[in-house]
């Protein structure tokens, strides 16, 4: 009997090594391999090449009624974790000796990508300019919601920003995102503007409660860090002072970034750099965004278009 689950264990510190994907993805693949090899047990299957594609067809049946995973699956997670057995096959097929395949005929379903939510530039300097600047805690909060939106910044990334990172003058900031990878983000005078009152006008009044300096350029009022769930709430708090109709959340903020340098004129892979995607796939989407808005747009102003009734 081949032991499956140290042949996972061999898989995923090759992928570690070939380093092919993010941690969450490693940790999806686990689960979903983990899953199958349970599943190969549980049948009484005790080596990989007693696997035919009738078990494949059998297992993926189950799997995507909810037989297994006691809900049904979306396309867009059975998709993955077909995407896992096809990696973790080829794995076996290259590094365990195993010689049949029988995972490589099937097809993942297709997934609808939704285009991301974020707010026009109207609605995002509404937003901005809701805060009172004399008063250090809403001094505190716009600065962040101007610093993720000038720069594009994931939550996490906004809450790490010590201060050491900064260039005033110069006018950026270095930022640490996904994989530790380091990205240097230009910013506005705007921006720097309110990062500058921001340290010299709130900052110090919180960091008088702090214990010590820690470094960190966005604090609470206790001078401690502030949470990626901090400034969550401060968000959706400035949303509904704003007015917006809509739940705003800090990722909206990034889509809204990277929508708005698009819409006037950008180049697609500055884009891709300053968010910091790996793959320019990933930035593609937001083209999608404008065109979608553009046709929208067309649709309902033009005379041929559903919005408007043409003159008889």
């Amino acid at each position: 009997m081949e032991d499956f689950e140290h042949c996972l264990d061999r898989f995923l510190d090759t992928l570690a090594l070939e380093k092919t994907g993010s941690k969450d993805t490693d940790d999806a693949y686990r689960r979903d391999i983990d899953r199958f090899l349970v599943y190969l047990e549980d049948n009484g299957i005790n080596s990989f090449e007693k696997v035919g594609r009738d078990t494949i067809s059998e297992y993926i049946t189950d799997l995507r009624s909810g037989d297994i995973s006691g809900t049904p699956l979306s396309n867009a997670s059975f998709s993955r974790s077909l995407s896992a057995l096809k990696s973790f096959w080829r794995y076996l097929n290259i590094h365990e000796g195993v010689k049949n395949n029988p995972v490589q005929i099937f097809k993942g379903a297709k997934v609808k990508r939704h285009l991301p939510d974020y707010l026009t530039f109207e609605q995002m300097e509404t937003m901005l300019e809701s805060f009172d600047l004399s008063k250090p805690a809403d001094l505190r909060d716009r600065c962040i919601i101007e610093t993720m939106y000038a720069c594009g910044l994931r939550v996490s990334e906004c809450a790490g920003i010590r201060i050491a990172d900064i260039r005033l003058k110069e006018g950026y900031l270095s930022v640490l995102g996904k994989e530790s990878k380091e990205r240097l983000i230009p910013f506005y005078r705007r921006c720097a503007q309110l990062i500058d009152l921001y340290m010299r006008k709130a900052r110090p009044l919180f960091m008088a409660k702090a214990e010590d300096e820690h470094g960190i350029l966005f604090v609470n009022q206790k001078g401690k860090p502030i949470t990626p769930r901090a400034i969550q709430m401060i968000v959706d708090k400035a949303a509904e002072k704003a007015g917006l109709s809509m739940h705003v959340h800090p990722h909206m903020i990034r889509h809204s970034f990277a929508t708005h340098l698009l819409d006037n004129g950008a180049d697609l892979r500055i884009v891709q750099e300053l968010l910091g995607h790996e793959n320019l796939s990933t930035t593609q989407i937001y083209t999608h965004v404008t065109q979608d808005r553009l046709s929208r747009v067309v649709e309902a102003a033009h005379p041929h278009g559903k919005g408007v009734k043409g003159q008889e």
